[in-house]
């Protein structure tokens, strides 16, 4: 699976991802930082990634349709989420995708303990 690491993220996950499979990048690694998130998005998309973010904007549907995308992932982190849980959410995630759940379409919210999904 393809994915794009966003910026609000800390770039370890892009190997965290790496060592479960996937192919990841971050948007810091491919000069997309400091972008806005549409063209975040529009980079996301045409792609065929998979965005992974802790930004609720991606989660407002009426700008980030998920049926126009390859899958939005959006982590639900608390103010000063350190590492730690930021890994217990990729974990909660990794659980999802090794259960066979998919992300094409969808728009996922991970929180700790179980995940929405929204198509």
């Amino acid at each position: 699976m393809k994915f794009l690491i966003d910026a609000d993220l800390p770039l370890w996950m892009t190997g965290a991802m790496a060592a479960e499979g996937h192919d990841a990048v971050h948007t810091d690694d491919i000069g997309l930082a400091t972008f806005p998130d549409p063209v975040v998005g529009e980079h996301a998309r045409d792609g065929g990634r998979c965005i992974v973010t802790g930004d609720f904007d991606f989660a407002d549907i009426r700008n980030y349709n998920p049926a126009r995308y390859h899958g939005i992932v959006v982590l639900t982190l608390p103010f000063r989420a350190g590492s730690p849980y930021m890994r217990l959410l990729l974990e909660e995630f990794f659980d999802y995708l090794r259960a066979g759940g998919t992300v094409e379409g969808k728009l996922l919210i991970v929180e700790l303990g179980r995940i929405r999904v929204r198509e």
